[in-house]
């Protein structure tokens, strides 16, 4: 867990969320009635199967979506649109080729009229992800799990109180994502906000949350709350990981290939 003094993340409710699409002119339900506490500087997880809505969970999280049932709240005030207090890092880092890698990390603090008064936070966060030599390299001479730093240290820069992952390393090979599930720990540890991801791996989420949240198909709702006791730094042989891992693949339908 983070050191409580270093705490900066936000409390999120979301309280009888529901969600639905209209997919020409048929509606299709993505999310019953969750209803989800994350507690300030907790790493919560959400696993279920693909198309139930854990994306979508996040987008209202961000404020990218409105739902159409029930209310999102971080720190008692009603999420209704983004703020740079709720990141989110993507699958893919979606960097701008033509800027270098400072240029790209300071985006948000430009978009937001601060550069000139908060410009230093670039080069702080560009040492929070192990790039302070790099700040004048282009995206293209950067490796996969280079640029997705760079992407980290883009969400850092806007010191938010959320940062949401939507699979984040999916598009890692498999050491590299081992490496940065680790350093993201280590950052959220360091930073102390509150931490939401999304991902398809079951091992990924034990090794990284508090909790992992186990949604149905859709519509999602919350079949199982898992929460991992194991201190930091985790081991990935550590027994007890095996044990959840089996616990979270019979949620999902998948006990007996184990």
């Amino acid at each position: 867990m983070v050191d409580t003094a270093t705490v900066t993340g936000a409390h999120v409710s979301v309280r009888g969320v529901s969600h639905h699409f209209d997919l020409e002119g048929e509606r299709l339900d993505v999310l019953d009635a969750i209803d989800l506490e994350i507690q300030p500087g907790e790493f919560v997880a959400l696993l279920g199967p693909s198309g139930c809505g854990k994306s979508t969970l996040l987008r209202l999280v961000a404020g990218l979506d409105r739902p159409a049932g029930g209310e999102l709240l971080a720190d008692g005030q009603e999420i209704t649109e983004p703020d740079p207090s709720r990141v989110v890092v993507f699958q893919d880092p979606t960097l701008f080729p033509w800027r270098t890698v400072h240029d790209n990390v300071a985006l948000g603090l430009q978009a937001r009229g601060l550069l000139r008064t908060q410009g230093h936070r670039i080069a702080q966060a560009l040492a929070l992800v192990g790039l302070q030599r790099f700040g004048s390299a282009y995206p293209h001479q950067l490796s996969g799990g280079m640029a997705q730093r760079v992407a980290l240290a883009r969400a850092l820069v806007n010191d938010p109180s959320v940062l949401i992952l939507d699979e984040p390393l999916g598009k890692l090979d498999s050491l590299t994502r081992l490496t940065m599930q680790s350093e993201l720990v280590s950052l959220w540890q360091q930073v102390g906000y509150t931490a939401l991801l999304v991902t398809h791996d079951v091992e990924e989420a034990l090794f990284m949350a508090n909790r992992i949240i186990v949604l149905s198909d859709r519509p999602a709702r919350i079949k199982e709350v898992i929460t991992n006791p194991l201190p930091y730094p985790r081991k990935r042989g550590d027994p007890l990981l095996a044990e959840l891992r089996r616990r979270a693949l019979a949620q999902l339908g998948l006990d007996d290939s184990w």
